[in-house]
């Protein structure tokens, strides 16, 4: 009875030790909820760059910004610019990768495809925040 003692307890202790000393592996924090609302004439020279499939750009809006990416002449994307890795981080926000078909963060380097928000790479475990998208052909409409 003494040695299952002597046998269990050390054991919980390192159970306990090694679960509360893991590596990060995906914050508590989630990225805030902010009130997307936005119309944009893609057709305006404001917006030049969304009018090829393949163009991107940055918006103000959302927690850290919106990037919105053409994928085909009728459908956009839109993805809030804070990395679901760490959202809370200030430095921290997601950038078009050389090539313009995957985005990175520019701490946690966590890398994701811009046509689905999937990851690629990285410590993320959740994919890039979507906001909902509705074209009519000139005005898209980005909200949540």
């Amino acid at each position: 009875m003494k040695t299952l003692k002597a046998i269990i307890i050390p054991a919980l202790i390192i159970l306990f030790l090694a679960t509360g000393s893991c590596t990060k592996q995906q914050p508590h924090d989630t990225i805030p909820n902010v009130a997307v609302d936005v119309y944009i004439d893609v057709n305006s020279t404001l917006y030049l760059q969304l009018n090829t499939i393949g163009g991107w750009l940055y918006l103000t809006g959302g927690y850290k910004g919106i990037l919105v990416y053409r994928v085909s002449e009728d459908e956009f994307v839109a993805y809030d610019r804070a990395c679901p890795y760490d959202p809370l981080v200030q430095e921290s926000r997601l950038q078009m990768d050389v090539g313009n078909l995957t985005v990175v963060d520019t701490v946690c380097k966590s890398k994701f495809v811009i046509l689905d928000g999937s990851i690629v790479e990285g410590p993320a475990t959740v994919p890039l925040k979507r906001y909902r998208t509705t074209f009519d052909g000139n005005i898209l409409h980005i909200f949540n």
